[in-house]
């Protein structure tokens, strides 16, 4: 799998999912239901977009994708962590599971990229 693609792929993927609450929430909580604190929905919705506009954004170098992919690997195993902990605790609905499968393909995806290595280091 090419890392490039994989990167600015899941960036993108971020980007819209942190976007879309931001400009407009309604239509986000009549999918993933209403939030008691709307400022934290924000929040979290920012950082995603945050963890989506970094990929698009990083240099193609080794470097820059072993970078991109420590934030992407990160996001992609945080949001079903929490989606699997509290749908089933009534706390978020299960729409939010969607989301959970669409992260394990992105571990999936990255997992398939091999690992990704920058220069090589001097020997100390």
């Amino acid at each position: 799998m090419n890392p490039l693609l994989t990167t600015r792929s899941q960036g993108l993927f971020n980007l819209v999912g942190g976007g879309w609450p931001l400009l407009h929430l309604r239509s986000f909580e009549w999918v993933f239901g209403p939030k008691p604190e709307e400022w934290l929905q924000r929040t979290t919705a920012g950082l995603l977009g945050v963890s989506g506009w970094v990929p698009l954004r990083t240099p193609s170098s080794p470097e820059g994708l072993a970078s991109a992919r420590s934030t992407a690997v990160g996001t992609a195993v945080t949001l079903p962590a929490v989606d699997v902990v509290y749908v089933p605790r009534g706390r978020i609905r299960p729409t939010y599971l969607l989301d959970a499968a669409m992260q394990a393909g992105w571990l999936v995806a990255w997992w398939r990229c091999g690992r990704l290595r920058g220069p090589r280091t001097a020997a100390r």
